[in-house]
């Protein structure tokens, strides 16, 4: 297993995350998973065993019971096993029960690290952006969980660029704890995050951990053109997240995906995989599942070596189109890039 620091901080996470959205199997939930205790226990000794140190989870999982697993499963912490976890989403009926609001924000952390049966959450994110609730109030809040020994390293998810430089900022003006890492959606079917949220990661020395890396399932080499989706996979069961924006192109990606994977003699899930452990910035991949054989299956990515020509033929399928402003600085800016521009403008200046 490969080891990288955690943004601009002295932690280093292992390059594979456990992912465990499909632990408890409640609400909306249910349609990603059901894993049981027992089996939480096997699976958390398998990826202990492969070298993984970093368990993702989240107070909404289940509405709880995610953690409340993790909790149960390892009451004494592995050795060297870090955990992090998330809020900002609704956890009740109350209009306070919601947000990254310093009443929310402590409230949801206590409740948290109770379910996880620990003195302290590794990496506490906000779950989502927070439009009402002034940013300095979000990061004092924050702030004063390191503090208080609650938390040891902050972050955030699904923020937009400028969400994210504007938390940024308001932390080192206020002397707060500021983000160590962002957790995005990044894929080979979605590669929106190299317009802004990747060239951020490289110039503010953020850590990438990347959430769905095979799109709910859908790059994991069983979705095949034609037909229809696999019973017990999530499409099957309703699950719609990520949003497919174009059927076409998605299947012009798992042919190729399929094909590498057949020379290589592995799933296309390890092949999509390999190709995100290279990409600028990317630190871990959170990777989850409902049974033993899906996350022994993605935990030896790690092993598969892509060469050149198969990288450039999966960056060929899977390119974004330079959107404006990016279409303009590349014709006329390029002369004085940056390495944070050439995150997504280097394919563009080839040749």
């Amino acid at each position: 297993m490969e080891y990288r620091q955690l943004g601009n901080s002295g932690l280093k996470v292992s390059v594979l995350t456990m992912g465990t959205m499909t632990f408890g199997g409640k609400g909306a939930f249910a349609k990603v998973g059901n894993v049981s205790l027992e089996e939480v226990r096997r699976l958390i000794d398998i990826v202990a065993d492969a070298g993984v140190n970093l368990i993702d989870t989240a107070n909404v999982y289940s509405a709880g019971a995610s953690e409340e697993m993790i909790g149960e499963a390892m009451p004494t912490r592995k050795p060297g096993m870090l955990i992090a976890t998330k809020a900002r989403f609704p956890t009740g009926a109350s209009p306070n029960d919601r947000g990254s609001s310093r009443w929310h924000l402590i409230r949801e952390c206590e409740a948290s690290l109770k379910r996880l049966r620990t003195d302290v959450i590794d990496l506490y994110q906000l779950h989502q952006w927070d439009g009402q609730t002034p940013l300095e109030e979000t990061m004092e809040a924050l702030d004063s969980l390191v503090r208080a020994g609650k938390v040891r390293y902050v972050g955030c998810s699904n923020f937009s660029g400028w969400h994210m430089m504007k938390a940024l900022e308001v932390a080192r003006r206020d002397h707060r704890v500021p983000f160590v890492s962002e957790q995005i959606h990044y894929t080979l079917q979605a590669r929106e995050a190299e317009y802004e949220l990747l060239p951020i990661a490289v110039d503010q020395k953020l850590g990438v951990l990347v959430w769905s890396p095979l799109a709910g399932g859908l790059l994991s080499g069983k979705h095949r053109r034609n037909k229809a989706a696999p019973e017990g996979s999530r499409q099957f069961a309703g699950w719609t997240e990520p949003p497919i924006r174009d059927e076409i192109a998605l299947w012009t990606i798992i042919d190729e995906v399929v094909a590498i994977g057949e020379a290589h003699r592995v799933s296309g899930a390890q092949i999509a995989l390999a190709w995100l452990l290279r990409r600028p910035a990317v630190t871990s991949l959170v990777i989850g599942g409902r049974t033993e054989a899906q996350f022994r299956d993605n935990l030896a990515c790690v092993d598969v070596r892509l060469t050149d020509e198969e990288r450039q033929r999966l960056d060929k399928v899977s390119l974004p189109p330079l959107i404006y402003p990016y279409w303009h600085q590349s014709w006329s800016a390029s002369d004085r890039f940056g390495a944070a521009d050439l995150v997504l403008h280097a394919p563009f200046l080839k040749g």
